[in-house]
């Protein structure tokens, strides 16, 4: 079916936000001018817009489930199962609650009927083979074939529309740095009420950064991250010339140096990689390490020092079993199980702890094997942009007795080798971290990251939030009033925007009021898990001809990958075990240091 009013309505729209037009002139000019009617988004339930004349439009509904001129009348089993779905609060509450049933549930075969479940539910709203990039709002092949381009969910909001958002809100958005100032800064930290400690939040910058890697130089449209997942391109780089100067090119091992009978990573002297150090940086504290901006921060180089250690000795244990392989598969191979340790250590305990499910978290890829399921990922621009948790970073770091603020933290690899692996692993176990939305929670520091994210929005011309709502599966907001429980931010986000149909995806996912004793609002977990699970099980060691012992180098190797957590990850690599957790120690009085290592 073919519509032409929302060209019509868009006109007027335009001229009213401009205050009208003068005379006959004007007129003339106006009528001239049309708009996109796609403008208008008036194709639902993933319905695709096509463009039609200057004033027409078409919505294509093909396998949607739904007809219709604008793909709103659900066929028979879409009616069918709108009536019996649960809303995602719903579905959220009773796998938060009930204990009783979920403990029965996870000592069952149910646990993997669940399992297949949320891993099936949740990967089939990310569209296999990717659809849209910011080049091309409609399919192409350019946007498949094209790895340097982020991927995108919903197409770009077309260039002509009467507003920045479309054909909601006002006709210029709000500065970034007002909403920011206004809505984002810290008054008083606020502690994620899931208990997220420091270890979780240095794990989710650094586990991210293997596949958040914006090409700025090329346009923030573009990747470095050419993997598009979880290939530990953090560990190794994310080319073969920077792998090849962190490799020791023996045995299968990475470079490293001692200090102290401890291997921590080399510096840029010893693996000529380039990284991100300011001058002021002495050579001797400039790490070398697989991700160029590692040295940023203790936490992330702390991460990188562990998998260093991780990967070294597995090529021993790789090379006591296999004493005829040479140094390339020895490498390949440890690559291959860090890459399955990374995944089940997420999947596990990471995603675990973030969704504050009861039923237990079970990484096993043979439950999809009967399933229709596409192996293969593309990281998107929604994904890059909602995993900004700056909030996370708290006003300084207690670290053994010490309190470091931000200025000796920064850029500071010394922290590492002056505290120890051990040292920093417990007291980042302990200090809480902050709550991710809701607002008020980031640090004046990393304030500038914020700004920089809205701007990089508005250059990619995302949709408005409510769109992403609806693709997600999700009721679209009706006022500001409902979106967030602060009556002071929603009478000046009103004011600001003048439509919650103009509110932008990433403020919105910051803002957006949180779960009950939660870390993130609804919108966070059901449009962040899809991404993340599909990123996870659509890895290439997923999928049933590389989910094998062979892949790993045996049965010991499999064994590694499937038994992996962050405990041994840490106590297999220490001195001594500290407490280790991504949540913080509740009673610390219960702590009991382990002095015994963890077996493998």
């Amino acid at each position: 079916m073919r519509a032409s009013s929302p060209a019509l309505i868009c006109t007027l729209v335009v001229v009213l936000a401009r205050g009208g037009v003068g005379g006959a002139r004007g007129e003339a000019e106006i009528s001239r001018k049309t708009y996109d009617p796609c403008c208008h988004y008036p194709c639902q339930n993933r319905g695709v817009c096509v463009r039609f004349g200057p004033d027409r439009y078409e919505c294509d509904c093909t396998r949607t489930g739904y007809y219709g001129e604008n793909c709103t009348i659900p066929e028979f089993w879409s009616w069918v199962r709108q009536q019996l779905k649960p809303s995602p609060d719903v579905v959220h509450y009773i796998l938060t609650h009930f204990k009783w049933l979920w403990d029965i549930v996870n000592q069952t075969f149910l646990r993997d009927v669940f399992m297949r479940l949320v891993f099936t539910v949740r990967s089939n709203l990310i569209p296999s083979p990717p659809t849209y990039n910011s080049k091309y709002g409609y399919l192409s092949w350019e946007s498949y074939y094209n790895t340097t381009y982020y991927t995108r969910i919903l197409p770009p909001v077309p260039e002509d529309c009467p507003t920045p958002m479309g054909v909601k809100g006002k006709a210029t958005l709000p500065d970034p740095e007002l909403l920011v100032e206004k809505f984002f800064l810290r008054k008083k930290f606020r502690p994620d009420p899931q208990g997220s400690n420091l270890m979780f939040a240095f794990f989710a910058q650094h586990f991210t950064h293997q596949f958040f890697k914006t090409h700025n130089r090329k346009g923030l449209e573009f990747t470095k991250a050419l993997g598009h997942g979880v290939d530990a391109g953090h560990i190794y780089g994310d080319n073969l010339v920077r792998q090849l100067n962190l490799r020791l090119h023996k045995d299968g091992k990475l470079k490293y140096q001692m200090i102290d009978g401890e291997m921590y990573p080399p510096t840029v002297m010893q693996a000529p990689v380039e990284m991100s150090y300011p001058k002021h940086v002495p050579a001797e504290q400039r790490l070398a390490i697989g991700q160029e901006v590692f040295g940023l921060l203790p936490g992330l180089s702390m991460y990188a020092t562990l998998w260093l250690r991780e990967h070294n000795r597995i090529c021993d244990i790789l090379k006591a079993e296999h004493p005829t392989w040479d140094d390339e598969q020895l490498f390949q191979t440890a690559r291959l199980i860090i890459i399955g340790e990374t995944i089940q250590i997420v999947i596990e305990e990471y995603v675990q702890h973030l969704s504050g499910y009861l039923l237990k978290l079970k990484f096993d890829p043979s439950l999809l094997f009967s399933s229709q399921f596409q192996y293969g990922n593309r990281i998107s621009v929604e994904f890059t942009q909602l995993y900004h948790w700056h909030p996370l970073m708290p006003d300084s770091f207690h670290i053994d007795g010490s309190d470091v603020p931000y200025s000796h933290f920064l850029f500071n690899t010394s922290i590492l080798t002056h505290y120890g692996v051990e040292k920093l692993v417990e007291s980042f176990s302990k200090q809480p971290a902050g709550q991710v939305c809701g607002g008020h929670n980031i640090h004046h520091v990393v304030a500038n990251v914020a700004v920089g994210t809205i701007k990089e929005s508005r250059y990619l011309r995302m949709q408005p939030f409510n769109e992403y709502r609806k693709r997600f599966n999700l009721k679209p907001y009706t006022s500001f009033a409902e979106f967030t429980d602060d009556k002071v931010m929603a009478q000046e986000l009103e004011e600001l925007y003048g439509d919650i149909d103009a509110l932008e995806f990433y403020p919105a996912m910051l803002l957006e009021k949180a779960r009950p004793n939660a870390i993130f609002g609804q919108s966070m977990v059901e449009i962040g898990s899809p991404f993340s699970l599909k990123g996870l099980l659509g890895n290439p060691i997923c999928s049933p001809e590389y989910w094998k012992p062979s892949t790993f180098g045996g049965q010991t190797g499999f064994d590694i990958v499937r038994s992996a957590t962050l405990e041994k990850l840490v106590c297999l690599n220490t001195k001594w075990c500290p407490y280790v957790a991504f949540h913080v120690l509740y009673n610390i009085s219960t702590l009991l240091l382990k002095t015994s290592k963890v077996e493998a």
